[in-house]
Protein backbone atom coordinates (compact mmCIF):
# COMPACT_ATOMS: atom_id res chain seq x y z
CA UNK A 1 0.00 0.00 0.00
CA UNK A 2 2.59 2.71 0.80
CA UNK A 3 4.30 1.59 -3.05
CA UNK A 4 1.01 2.41 -4.40
CA UNK A 5 0.28 5.72 -2.51
CA UNK A 6 3.56 6.81 -3.72
CA UNK A 7 2.51 5.75 -7.20
CA UNK A 8 -0.57 7.52 -6.70
CA UNK A 9 -12.66 22.07 -15.73
CA UNK A 10 -22.98 26.19 -21.24
CA UNK A 11 -24.98 27.16 -23.10
CA UNK A 12 -27.29 30.55 -22.70
CA UNK A 13 -30.97 28.49 -21.27
CA UNK A 14 -31.13 26.66 -18.62
CA UNK A 15 -34.40 23.88 -18.82
CA UNK A 16 -35.85 21.51 -16.44
CA UNK A 17 -36.03 17.61 -17.44
CA UNK A 18 -38.86 15.83 -16.07
CA UNK A 19 -39.00 12.54 -14.49
CA UNK A 20 -35.94 11.14 -14.56
CA UNK A 21 -33.91 13.72 -15.54
CA UNK A 22 -32.56 17.12 -13.79
CA UNK A 23 -32.07 20.78 -14.13
CA UNK A 24 -29.09 21.48 -16.66
CA UNK A 25 -27.31 24.84 -17.63
CA UNK A 26 -26.16 23.81 -21.79
CA UNK A 27 -25.21 20.69 -22.87
CA UNK A 28 -27.31 17.66 -22.95
CA UNK A 29 -29.46 16.70 -19.82
CA UNK A 30 -28.53 13.60 -17.55
CA UNK A 31 -30.26 10.38 -19.45
CA UNK A 32 -30.37 7.21 -16.99
CA UNK A 33 -28.26 4.45 -18.32
CA UNK A 34 -25.08 2.78 -17.63
CA UNK A 35 -22.25 4.49 -15.09
CA UNK A 36 -19.92 6.52 -17.11
CA UNK A 37 -16.40 6.11 -16.33
CA UNK A 38 -13.69 8.24 -15.98
CA UNK A 39 -11.30 8.97 -19.20
CA UNK A 40 -8.43 9.38 -16.65
CA UNK A 41 -5.83 6.78 -15.00
CA UNK A 42 -7.90 7.12 -11.42
CA UNK A 43 -9.92 3.91 -12.20
CA UNK A 44 -6.35 1.68 -13.49
CA UNK A 45 -5.16 2.71 -10.00
CA UNK A 46 -8.55 1.78 -8.13
CA UNK A 47 -8.70 -1.59 -9.66
CA UNK A 48 -4.76 -2.43 -9.36
CA UNK A 49 -5.14 -1.31 -5.79
CA UNK A 50 -8.16 -3.44 -4.84
CA UNK A 51 -6.37 -6.72 -6.87
CA UNK A 52 -3.16 -5.99 -5.06
CA UNK A 53 -4.71 -5.25 -1.50
CA UNK A 54 -6.19 -8.40 -1.74
CA UNK A 55 -3.33 -10.69 -3.21
CA UNK A 56 -1.23 -9.28 -0.06
CA UNK A 57 -4.40 -10.38 2.26
CA UNK A 58 -4.22 -13.71 0.76
CA UNK A 59 -0.75 -13.98 1.22
CA UNK A 60 -1.21 -12.67 4.62
CA UNK A 61 -3.32 -15.24 5.78
CA UNK A 62 -1.46 -18.18 4.21
CA UNK A 63 1.65 -16.80 6.40
CA UNK A 64 -0.33 -17.09 9.42
CA UNK A 65 -1.32 -20.69 8.96
CA UNK A 66 2.39 -21.39 7.88
CA UNK A 67 3.45 -19.69 10.95
CA UNK A 68 0.87 -21.60 12.55
CA UNK A 69 2.32 -25.00 11.20
CA UNK A 70 6.08 -24.17 12.21
CA UNK A 71 4.52 -23.18 15.72
CA UNK A 72 3.29 -26.80 16.31
CA UNK A 73 6.63 -28.74 14.32
CA UNK A 74 8.82 -26.48 17.17
CA UNK A 75 6.61 -27.52 19.74
CA UNK A 76 6.70 -31.15 18.87
CA UNK A 77 10.67 -31.30 17.67
CA UNK A 78 13.17 -32.25 20.51
CA UNK A 79 15.54 -29.61 21.68
CA UNK A 80 18.33 -31.41 20.11
CA UNK A 81 17.54 -31.16 16.80
CA UNK A 82 19.06 -27.40 17.20
CA UNK A 83 19.70 -26.93 13.47
CA UNK A 84 15.78 -27.42 12.29
CA UNK A 85 15.00 -25.47 15.28
CA UNK A 86 16.84 -22.28 14.02
CA UNK A 87 15.42 -22.93 10.71
CA UNK A 88 11.99 -22.72 12.05
CA UNK A 89 12.73 -19.50 14.23
CA UNK A 90 14.65 -17.95 11.10
CA UNK A 91 11.30 -18.44 9.30
CA UNK A 92 8.78 -17.89 11.99
CA UNK A 93 10.90 -14.08 12.46
CA UNK A 94 10.81 -13.36 8.48
CA UNK A 95 7.17 -13.59 8.93
CA UNK A 96 7.01 -11.59 11.99
CA UNK A 97 8.87 -9.02 10.26
CA UNK A 98 6.24 -8.99 7.01
CA UNK A 99 2.96 -8.13 9.43
CA UNK A 100 5.57 -5.09 11.55
CA UNK A 101 6.02 -3.86 7.95
CA UNK A 102 2.21 -4.24 7.13
CA UNK A 103 1.19 -2.56 9.86
CA UNK A 104 4.21 0.36 9.27
CA UNK A 105 2.53 1.00 5.80
CA UNK A 106 -0.95 1.48 6.39
CA UNK A 107 -0.24 3.66 9.53
CA UNK A 108 1.58 5.64 7.03
CA UNK A 109 -1.49 5.25 4.61
CA UNK A 110 -4.40 6.19 6.94
CA UNK A 111 -2.05 8.48 8.93
CA UNK A 112 -0.66 7.90 12.74
CA UNK A 113 -4.27 9.72 14.11
CA UNK A 114 -6.32 7.84 11.67
CA UNK A 115 -4.95 4.43 12.11
CA UNK A 116 -4.87 4.44 15.84
CA UNK A 117 -8.54 5.39 16.36
CA UNK A 118 -9.56 2.69 16.01
CA UNK A 119 -9.48 -0.10 18.50
CA UNK A 120 -9.08 -3.21 16.32
CA UNK A 121 -6.16 -1.46 14.22
CA UNK A 122 -4.60 -0.27 18.07
CA UNK A 123 -5.37 -4.41 18.73
CA UNK A 124 -3.69 -5.76 15.33
CA UNK A 125 -0.36 -3.51 16.32
CA UNK A 126 -0.14 -4.63 19.55
CA UNK A 127 -0.48 -8.99 18.68
CA UNK A 128 1.95 -7.80 15.22
CA UNK A 129 4.86 -6.36 17.65
CA UNK A 130 4.67 -8.70 20.49
CA UNK A 131 4.48 -11.61 18.13
CA UNK A 132 7.30 -10.19 16.73
CA UNK A 133 9.49 -9.21 20.38
CA UNK A 134 8.04 -12.42 21.41
CA UNK A 135 9.98 -14.29 18.26
CA UNK A 136 12.91 -12.27 18.76
CA UNK A 137 13.41 -12.88 22.61
CA UNK A 138 13.00 -17.02 21.17
CA UNK A 139 15.13 -17.08 18.19
CA UNK A 140 18.40 -15.02 20.04
CA UNK A 141 17.68 -16.25 23.79
CA UNK A 142 19.88 -18.86 25.31
CA UNK A 143 17.09 -21.68 26.24
CA UNK A 144 19.87 -24.73 26.86
CA UNK A 145 18.63 -24.69 30.20
CA UNK A 146 14.98 -24.94 29.50
CA UNK A 147 14.90 -28.47 30.71
CA UNK A 148 14.68 -26.80 34.08
CA UNK A 149 11.93 -24.76 32.98
CA UNK A 150 10.11 -26.11 30.41
CA UNK A 151 7.04 -25.07 31.09
CA UNK A 152 8.30 -21.22 30.48
CA UNK A 153 9.85 -22.79 27.25
CA UNK A 154 6.33 -24.42 26.16
CA UNK A 155 4.56 -21.44 26.94
CA UNK A 156 6.72 -18.97 25.06
CA UNK A 157 6.78 -20.66 22.12
CA UNK A 158 2.80 -21.18 22.06
CA UNK A 159 1.98 -17.19 22.95
CA UNK A 160 3.26 -16.72 18.95
CA UNK A 161 -0.37 -18.21 18.40
CA UNK A 162 -2.01 -15.27 19.34
CA UNK A 163 -1.21 -14.26 15.65
CA UNK A 164 -4.12 -16.10 14.71
CA UNK A 165 -6.46 -13.83 15.36
CA UNK A 166 -5.38 -11.78 12.77
CA UNK A 167 -7.04 -14.35 10.53
CA UNK A 168 -10.70 -12.70 11.94
CA UNK A 169 -9.31 -9.14 11.08
CA UNK A 170 -7.86 -10.29 7.67
CA UNK A 171 -11.19 -11.93 6.71
CA UNK A 172 -13.77 -8.49 7.61
CA UNK A 173 -11.10 -5.73 6.28
CA UNK A 174 -13.08 -4.80 3.64
CA UNK A 175 -14.56 -2.19 4.91
CA UNK A 176 -11.12 -0.67 5.97
CA UNK A 177 -9.78 -1.69 2.63
CA UNK A 178 -12.47 0.94 1.21
CA UNK A 179 -11.22 3.53 3.69
CA UNK A 180 -7.50 3.48 2.74
CA UNK A 181 -8.45 3.12 -0.51
CA UNK A 182 -10.80 6.49 -0.68
CA UNK A 183 -7.98 8.44 1.62
CA UNK A 184 -5.52 7.65 -0.64
CA UNK A 185 -7.54 8.89 -3.83
CA UNK A 186 -8.36 11.93 -1.70
CA UNK A 187 -5.11 12.71 -0.49
CA UNK A 188 -4.88 15.02 2.85
CA UNK A 189 -8.07 16.96 1.67
CA UNK A 190 -10.60 17.45 5.15
CA UNK A 191 -12.94 14.40 5.70
CA UNK A 192 -15.83 14.26 7.17
CA UNK A 193 -15.69 11.59 9.59
CA UNK A 194 -18.28 12.21 12.45
CA UNK A 195 -21.65 9.84 13.24
CA UNK A 196 -20.76 6.64 11.26
CA UNK A 197 -19.68 8.85 8.18
CA UNK A 198 -16.49 8.71 7.13
CA UNK A 199 -16.76 11.01 3.20
CA UNK A 200 -14.54 13.38 1.23
CA UNK A 201 -16.49 16.02 2.43
CA UNK A 202 -15.48 19.53 3.95
CA UNK A 203 -17.76 22.26 5.17
CA UNK A 204 -16.21 25.08 3.89
CA UNK A 205 -18.65 27.20 5.82
CA UNK A 206 -21.86 26.56 8.09
CA UNK A 207 -23.88 26.24 4.28
CA UNK A 208 -21.15 25.32 1.77
CA UNK A 209 -19.84 21.80 1.37
CA UNK A 210 -17.21 20.60 -0.95
CA UNK A 211 -17.28 17.21 -1.89
CA UNK A 212 -15.88 14.72 -4.68
CA UNK A 213 -17.96 12.65 -6.89
CA UNK A 214 -20.65 10.77 -5.37
CA UNK A 215 -20.22 7.71 -7.11
CA UNK A 216 -22.10 3.91 -7.87
CA UNK A 217 -20.72 0.51 -8.70
CA UNK A 218 -16.89 0.09 -8.42
CA UNK A 219 -16.14 3.77 -8.09
CA UNK A 220 -17.83 3.79 -5.10
CA UNK A 221 -15.24 1.78 -4.11
CA UNK A 222 -12.46 4.81 -4.12
CA UNK A 223 -14.77 7.68 -3.77
CA UNK A 224 -17.44 8.35 -2.19
CA UNK A 225 -20.74 6.12 -2.43
CA UNK A 226 -23.42 8.15 -3.54
CA UNK A 227 -25.86 6.52 -1.48
CA UNK A 228 -23.52 7.40 2.20
CA UNK A 229 -23.66 11.24 0.27
CA UNK A 230 -27.19 10.87 -0.04
CA UNK A 231 -27.99 9.33 3.70
CA UNK A 232 -25.19 11.84 5.11
CA UNK A 233 -27.01 15.21 3.48
CA UNK A 234 -30.57 13.54 4.13
CA UNK A 235 -30.22 13.00 7.64
CA UNK A 236 -28.17 16.40 8.37
CA UNK A 237 -29.58 19.09 5.76
CA UNK A 238 -33.13 17.08 4.55
CA UNK A 239 -35.26 18.48 2.32
CA UNK A 240 -32.73 21.81 2.34
CA UNK A 241 -29.91 20.96 0.16
CA UNK A 242 -28.90 21.70 -3.40
CA UNK A 243 -26.47 19.88 -5.35
CA UNK A 244 -24.16 20.94 -8.08
CA UNK A 245 -22.59 18.72 -10.25
CA UNK A 246 -20.19 20.50 -11.72
CA UNK A 247 -18.39 17.59 -13.97
CA UNK A 248 -19.24 18.13 -18.07
CA UNK A 249 -17.87 14.22 -17.98
CA UNK A 250 -19.99 12.37 -15.79
CA UNK A 251 -23.70 12.27 -14.15
CA UNK A 252 -25.84 10.03 -12.23
CA UNK A 253 -29.23 9.77 -11.30
CA UNK A 254 -30.62 12.74 -9.54
CA UNK A 255 -33.32 10.34 -7.55
CA UNK A 256 -30.71 9.38 -5.43
CA UNK A 257 -31.12 13.61 -4.48
CA UNK A 258 -34.93 13.64 -4.73
CA UNK A 259 -34.26 15.52 -7.83
CA UNK A 260 -32.11 18.71 -6.06
CA UNK A 261 -28.98 18.41 -8.48
CA UNK A 262 -28.29 20.96 -10.53
CA UNK A 263 -25.69 20.87 -13.99
CA UNK A 264 -23.01 23.19 -14.49
CA UNK A 265 -20.88 21.67 -17.36
CA UNK A 266 -16.87 22.89 -16.48
CA UNK A 267 -14.46 20.28 -18.41
CA UNK A 268 -11.38 18.32 -16.08
CA UNK A 269 -8.27 21.51 -14.91
CA UNK A 270 -11.02 23.84 -17.10
CA UNK A 271 -12.87 26.66 -16.43
CA UNK A 272 -16.72 27.84 -16.80
CA UNK A 273 -17.44 30.36 -18.87
CA UNK A 274 -18.20 33.84 -17.17
CA UNK A 275 -21.65 33.16 -18.80
CA UNK A 276 -22.11 30.06 -16.31
CA UNK A 277 -20.35 31.63 -12.97
CA UNK A 278 -23.03 34.21 -12.97
CA UNK A 279 -26.33 31.90 -13.58
CA UNK A 280 -24.41 29.42 -10.94
CA UNK A 281 -24.66 32.64 -8.67
CA UNK A 282 -27.53 34.45 -9.74
CA UNK A 283 -29.14 30.13 -8.51
CA UNK A 284 -27.35 29.94 -5.72
CA UNK A 285 -28.49 33.40 -4.52
CA UNK A 286 -32.13 32.50 -5.02
CA UNK A 287 -31.98 29.27 -3.26
CA UNK A 288 -29.92 30.60 -0.02
CA UNK A 289 -32.55 33.03 0.30
CA UNK A 290 -35.58 31.04 0.74
CA UNK A 291 -34.35 29.33 4.53
CA UNK A 292 -31.65 30.28 6.27
CA UNK A 293 -31.44 26.62 6.58
CA UNK A 294 -30.76 26.20 2.86
CA UNK A 295 -27.72 24.78 2.30
CA UNK A 296 -25.37 24.04 -1.11
CA UNK A 297 -23.33 20.67 -2.14
CA UNK A 298 -20.57 21.32 -5.18
CA UNK A 299 -18.55 18.59 -6.36
CA UNK A 300 -16.55 17.83 -9.23
CA UNK A 301 -14.17 14.94 -9.75
CA UNK A 302 -12.20 15.41 -6.89
CA UNK A 303 -13.68 18.55 -5.43
CA UNK A 304 -10.53 20.47 -5.67
CA UNK A 305 -10.26 22.39 -8.23
CA UNK A 306 -13.99 23.17 -10.58
CA UNK A 307 -15.09 23.03 -6.92
CA UNK A 308 -12.85 25.47 -5.71
CA UNK A 309 -13.52 27.56 -8.53
CA UNK A 310 -17.06 27.64 -8.12
CA UNK A 311 -17.00 27.70 -3.86
CA UNK A 312 -14.95 30.82 -3.95
CA UNK A 313 -17.01 32.75 -6.94
CA UNK A 314 -20.08 32.04 -4.73
CA UNK A 315 -18.00 33.00 -1.51
CA UNK A 316 -17.44 36.62 -3.38
CA UNK A 317 -20.46 37.33 -4.70
CA UNK A 318 -22.10 36.91 -0.94
CA UNK A 319 -19.55 39.02 0.35
CA UNK A 320 -18.00 36.89 2.40
CA UNK A 321 -14.88 37.64 1.03
CA UNK A 322 -13.76 40.77 -0.78
CA UNK A 323 -11.04 39.72 -2.88
CA UNK A 324 -10.30 36.44 -5.15
CA UNK A 325 -7.18 35.73 -3.44
CA UNK A 326 -8.72 35.50 0.26
CA UNK A 327 -11.46 33.47 -1.12
CA UNK A 328 -8.56 31.46 -2.73
CA UNK A 329 -6.72 30.84 0.24
CA UNK A 330 -9.64 30.57 2.32
CA UNK A 331 -10.92 27.58 0.18
CA UNK A 332 -7.43 25.89 0.47
CA UNK A 333 -7.25 26.58 4.16
CA UNK A 334 -10.51 24.70 4.79
CA UNK A 335 -10.01 22.13 2.39
CA UNK A 336 -6.50 20.92 3.46
CA UNK A 337 -6.10 18.51 6.70
CA UNK A 338 -2.67 19.35 7.75
CA UNK A 339 -2.97 17.20 10.29
CA UNK A 340 -2.03 14.17 7.48
CA UNK A 341 0.25 16.21 5.36
CA UNK A 342 1.00 19.56 4.15
CA UNK A 343 0.00 19.21 0.41
CA UNK A 344 -1.89 22.23 -0.06
CA UNK A 345 -5.56 20.77 -1.47
CA UNK A 346 -6.97 24.45 -3.03
CA UNK A 347 -7.24 25.55 -6.60
CA UNK A 348 -3.96 25.24 -8.09
CA UNK A 349 -4.84 25.83 -11.78
CA UNK A 350 -3.58 28.80 -12.74
CA UNK A 351 -6.58 29.74 -15.50
CA UNK A 352 -8.99 28.91 -12.63
CA UNK A 353 -7.90 31.10 -10.42
CA UNK A 354 -7.32 33.57 -12.84
CA UNK A 355 -11.17 33.33 -13.56
CA UNK A 356 -12.01 33.72 -9.67
CA UNK A 357 -10.28 36.87 -10.15
CA UNK A 358 -12.43 37.66 -13.46
CA UNK A 359 -15.50 37.19 -11.26
CA UNK A 360 -14.63 39.86 -8.33
CA UNK A 361 -14.11 42.05 -11.65
CA UNK A 362 -17.42 41.81 -12.63
CA UNK A 363 -18.76 42.10 -9.45
CA UNK A 364 -16.50 45.37 -8.28
CA UNK A 365 -16.82 46.96 -11.62
CA UNK A 366 -19.40 45.70 -13.53
CA UNK A 367 -22.49 45.15 -11.20
CA UNK A 368 -22.92 41.15 -11.38
CA UNK A 369 -23.15 42.03 -15.24
CA UNK A 370 -21.15 40.48 -18.04
CA UNK A 371 -18.58 43.01 -19.23
CA UNK A 372 -19.21 44.43 -22.64
CA UNK A 373 -17.79 42.28 -25.56
CA UNK A 374 -14.67 43.26 -26.95
CA UNK A 375 -13.63 41.41 -30.23
CA UNK A 376 -9.71 40.83 -30.66
CA UNK A 377 -7.46 38.75 -33.77
CA UNK A 378 -4.28 37.57 -32.13
CA UNK A 379 -1.39 39.28 -33.69
CA UNK A 380 1.67 36.99 -32.81
CA UNK A 381 2.43 34.81 -29.56
CA UNK A 382 5.93 35.06 -27.85
CA UNK A 383 7.66 32.21 -26.17
CA UNK A 384 9.99 33.22 -23.33
CA UNK A 385 13.27 31.08 -22.41
CA UNK A 386 11.75 28.46 -24.80
CA UNK A 387 15.96 26.52 -24.69
CA UNK A 388 15.33 23.38 -23.15
CA UNK A 389 11.28 23.11 -24.32
CA UNK A 390 11.13 20.15 -26.74
CA UNK A 391 13.36 21.19 -29.88
CA UNK A 392 14.31 24.88 -28.34
CA UNK A 393 13.36 27.10 -30.64
CA UNK A 394 9.71 26.33 -31.06
CA UNK A 395 10.01 24.32 -34.51
CA UNK A 396 8.07 21.49 -32.74
CA UNK A 397 5.30 23.57 -31.41
CA UNK A 398 1.19 23.70 -32.59
CA UNK A 399 -1.29 26.00 -31.20
CA UNK A 400 -4.50 25.45 -30.97
CA UNK A 401 -7.39 28.53 -30.48
CA UNK A 402 -10.53 27.25 -28.90
CA UNK A 403 -13.58 29.33 -28.66
CA UNK A 404 -16.89 27.24 -27.11
CA UNK A 405 -15.32 24.21 -27.31
CA UNK A 406 -14.43 24.26 -31.04
CA UNK A 407 -10.65 24.59 -32.40
CA UNK A 408 -11.55 27.87 -34.37
CA UNK A 409 -7.86 28.34 -35.04
CA UNK A 410 -4.36 25.55 -35.43
CA UNK A 411 -1.40 26.39 -36.91
CA UNK A 412 1.96 24.21 -36.93
CA UNK A 413 5.23 25.63 -36.34
CA UNK A 414 7.12 23.11 -38.40
CA UNK A 415 5.54 23.25 -41.29
CA UNK A 416 4.62 27.32 -41.29
CA UNK A 417 0.84 25.91 -41.38
CA UNK A 418 -1.08 28.94 -40.58
CA UNK A 419 1.69 30.94 -39.16
CA UNK A 420 5.89 31.96 -39.55
CA UNK A 421 8.04 30.94 -36.85
CA UNK A 422 10.71 33.55 -35.97
CA UNK A 423 13.63 32.08 -33.24
CA UNK A 424 16.15 34.83 -31.79
CA UNK A 425 19.28 32.00 -30.12
CA UNK A 426 20.75 35.42 -28.41
CA UNK A 427 17.92 36.45 -26.28
CA UNK A 428 16.26 33.28 -25.96
CA UNK A 429 12.43 33.67 -27.69
CA UNK A 430 10.48 32.82 -30.40
CA UNK A 431 7.49 34.42 -31.97
CA UNK A 432 4.25 32.54 -33.58
CA UNK A 433 3.47 35.02 -35.94
CA UNK A 434 -0.19 33.74 -36.73
CA UNK A 435 -2.11 34.24 -40.35
CA UNK A 436 -5.86 34.62 -40.74
CA UNK A 437 -6.92 34.18 -37.67
CA UNK A 438 -10.40 34.26 -36.97
CA UNK A 439 -11.44 37.42 -34.19
CA UNK A 440 -12.05 35.94 -31.38
CA UNK A 441 -14.52 37.20 -28.08
CA UNK A 442 -15.20 36.26 -24.78
CA UNK A 443 -13.67 33.09 -23.08
CA UNK A 444 -10.96 31.57 -25.52
CA UNK A 445 -8.43 28.68 -24.73
CA UNK A 446 -4.85 28.85 -26.19
CA UNK A 447 -3.00 24.82 -26.20
CA UNK A 448 -0.07 23.95 -27.09
CA UNK A 449 0.92 20.24 -28.46
CA UNK A 450 4.69 19.23 -29.09
CA UNK A 451 6.18 16.75 -31.28
CA UNK A 452 8.73 15.98 -29.47
CA UNK A 453 8.13 13.96 -25.92
CA UNK A 454 7.55 17.17 -24.21
CA UNK A 455 5.76 16.07 -20.78
CA UNK A 456 2.08 16.33 -21.01
CA UNK A 457 0.07 17.29 -18.36
CA UNK A 458 -3.81 18.73 -17.82
CA UNK A 459 -5.86 18.35 -20.85
CA UNK A 460 -3.25 16.02 -22.31
CA UNK A 461 -0.94 19.10 -23.30
CA UNK A 462 2.46 20.28 -22.48
CA UNK A 463 0.52 23.85 -21.18
CA UNK A 464 -2.32 25.84 -22.18
CA UNK A 465 -4.43 28.56 -20.43
CA UNK A 466 -7.74 30.90 -20.74
CA UNK A 467 -8.37 33.99 -20.83
CA UNK A 468 -11.32 36.72 -21.65
CA UNK A 469 -10.92 39.14 -24.37
CA UNK A 470 -13.20 41.83 -22.36
CA UNK A 471 -10.15 41.72 -19.44
CA UNK A 472 -7.63 42.10 -22.05
CA UNK A 473 -5.57 45.57 -21.61
CA UNK A 474 -3.26 47.78 -24.15
CA UNK A 475 -3.72 44.65 -26.59
CA UNK A 476 -1.35 42.20 -24.51
CA UNK A 477 -1.51 39.32 -22.22
CA UNK A 478 1.55 38.33 -20.77
CA UNK A 479 1.23 35.16 -18.76
CA UNK A 480 4.51 33.90 -16.93
CA UNK A 481 5.47 30.66 -15.54
CA UNK A 482 3.29 30.51 -12.10
CA UNK A 483 0.30 31.81 -15.08
CA UNK A 484 0.39 28.72 -17.17
CA UNK A 485 -1.17 25.70 -16.97
CA UNK A 486 0.87 22.70 -16.61
CA UNK A 487 4.04 24.30 -16.88
CA UNK A 488 3.35 25.92 -12.72
CA UNK A 489 4.12 23.25 -11.51
CA UNK A 490 7.09 22.61 -9.30
CA UNK A 491 7.70 19.17 -11.15
CA UNK A 492 8.14 20.26 -14.69
CA UNK A 493 10.10 23.31 -13.69
CA UNK A 494 13.64 21.40 -14.99
CA UNK A 495 12.00 21.85 -18.35
CA UNK A 496 10.21 25.21 -18.03
CA UNK A 497 12.46 27.77 -16.41
CA UNK A 498 11.69 30.53 -13.84
CA UNK A 499 11.71 33.09 -16.53
CA UNK A 500 9.68 30.87 -18.78
CA UNK A 501 6.49 33.41 -19.98
CA UNK A 502 4.01 33.49 -22.68
CA UNK A 503 2.79 36.44 -24.39
CA UNK A 504 -0.30 37.50 -26.74
CA UNK A 505 -0.09 40.70 -28.74
CA UNK A 506 -3.63 41.64 -30.14
CA UNK A 507 -4.87 43.88 -33.07
CA UNK A 508 -8.55 44.71 -33.17
CA UNK A 509 -10.27 43.73 -36.18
Amino acid sequence: LGVLRGAVGMGSGRGQIRGRGQPVWGGTAFLPGPPYSFATPIWPLGQKLTFLFWCCRIFGVVLIFVDITLVIVDLAIRDKEKSIRETLEGVSLAIALFFLVDVLLRVFVEGFRNYFKSKLNILDAVIVVGTLLINMVYSFSDFSGADKIPRMVIVLRALRIIILIRIFRLASQKKQLEKVTRRMVSENKRRYTKDGFDLDLTYVTDRIIAMSFPSSGKQSFYRNPIKEVARFLDTKHKDHYTIYNLCSEKGYDPVYFHYRVERVFIDDHNVPSLKDMLKFTANVREWMKKDEKNIIAIHCKGGKGRTGTMVCTWLIDSDQFESAKESLDYFGERRTDKSTSSKFQGVETPSQSRYVGYYEILKNKYNLKLPPERQLKIKNIKIYSINGVGKGNGSDLKVQIIVKKKVVFHCVCATQENCRLFFDAENDFAVIGLEDCPVISDDVKVRFESRTDLPKGYDDCPFFFWFNTSFIENNRLYLPRNELDNPHKSKMWKIYRETFAVELNFVEP
